[in-house]
């Protein structure tokens, strides 16, 4: 049975806004836009083959974390991921109030 959480540094370029992303194992979505892809079942696997771009939809406070709520462009699915302490603040206020 693979595990739940695996572990993957990787750096990468967005595929919404163009920013180079440098990984740390942890890093899910871009911290610039706030954008991910559609590409793990669990996270860090790699194994979904739908590879569309996660536009993030909604923030929501969780304890004391944020948690951005993204939806596939392509197939419609709905992922939570953490908020990181590079991503871009502004950005995250900004959709909180948009979905709010």
């Amino acid at each position: 049975m693979p595990k739940k959480f695996q572990r993957r540094i990787e750096n990468f370029v967005c595929q919404h806004c163009g920013a180079s992303v440098s990984g740390d194992g942890y890093t899910n979505h871009c911290p610039n836009c706030l954008w991910s892809r559609h590409v793990d079942i669990n996270p860090g696997d790699r194994a979904h083959a739908c590879g569309g771009l996660m536009k993030p939809v909604n923030v929501e406070a969780e304890s004391k974390e944020y948690i951005i709520v993204q939806q596939c462009q392509k197939c419609g699915a709905l992922k939570r991921n953490k908020a990181q302490k590079d991503d871009d603040f502004d950005k995250l206020v900004a959709l909180s109030k948009e979905s709010g």
